[in-house]
């Protein structure tokens, strides 16, 4: 099965926090070589599935078979993400993209119960765009819609999954969502994203939080209520002319204070 080819634009930067956390500065190239490790090891089960679940969307919903999007990594920096179709192309009577509870198909209602849309997601991980465990990447958009504290979720690579996909999946906010993303953030380590590989197997078996009560999928994030009101006008380059969003030099010896204050339990877990 051909490969989709890398984008050559994902070199782009987006000013924007970088990595406070010195377990993180420290421990990267350890959990680098984590996904690496489990990824190529277990490439025996997952390419064989990927070509079939590929035939399946091709069978089901004709080409492309991936759906690909500008996602925002480590560092604000852009890159492709891969997913397989779950949805139609289906048009309203003005051209705007029916709902997505209308464009989702019945076999890509199955997909993302099984959360196996994400396989390709594998893919994005040895290209080391993403990792197997961290923050899930969000659309540019969101950018400055970020409190200067939901930002600093970008001081990791983004994940497949996460602590806060194991912690309500979709099936939550978007500010608890974040609140657990900087938790994750501030108390990496290896240990912590095996917990999390196994809490997210059961999860899937279980099929929990894939969407918000109500909704086909996760709403829109739009910026948290409190912020936005006093972030004033945000303008074509993504910067506020309210309130300055720049992440500053003491950002990460407040955040490492923050962090020293904390105990080692978690905003909420559903391990507990």
């Amino acid at each position: 099965m051909k490969l989709p080819a890398r984008d050559s634009t994902r070199t782009g930067r987006v000013a924007g926090p970088f990595p406070c956390n010195e377990t993180i500065r420290s421990g990267g190239a350890g959990k680098r070589a984590f996904d690496l490790a489990l990824t190529l090891a277990s490439l025996p089960f997952w390419l064989p599935l990927l070509g079939l679940m590929a035939v399946a969307v091709r069978w089901s919903l004709g080409s492309p078979v991936f759906f690909r999007q500008t996602r925002i990594g480590r560092s604000d920096r852009p890159f492709v993400l891969l997913k397989f179709r779950t949805m139609t192309d289906e048009r309203t009577a003005s051209g705007a993209l029916a709902p997505d509870e209308v464009r989702l198909t019945r076999a890509g209602k199955f997909l993302r119960q099984a959360s196996l849309d994400e396989l390709p997601q594998l893919i994005n991980v040895v290209r080391g765009d993403m990792s197997l465990i961290g923050p899930r990447p969000l659309l540019p958009q969101y950018l400055p819609r970020y409190s200067p504290g939901q930002r600093r979720r970008h001081e990791v690579k983004p994940g497949i999954t996460g602590w806060a996909q194991i912690n309500g999946r979709n099936n939550t906010t978007w500010e608890k969502k974040f609140e657990l993303d900087v938790w994750y953030v501030d108390h990496w380590s290896l240990a912590l994203d095996l917990k999390i590989l196994a809490m997210t197997i059961v999860k899937v078996l279980r099929r929990d939080g894939i969407s918000q009560s109500g909704q086909a999928t996760m709403e829109e994030f739009m910026g948290s209520a409190e912020f936005m009101g006093n972030a004033g006008v945000v303008t074509d380059s993504g910067e506020s002319a309210g309130r300055d969003q720049k992440h500053d030099s003491n950002s990460c010896s407040s955040a490492q204070s923050r962090s020293s204050k904390s105990t080692s339990a978690p905003p909420f877990s559903s391990a507990e």
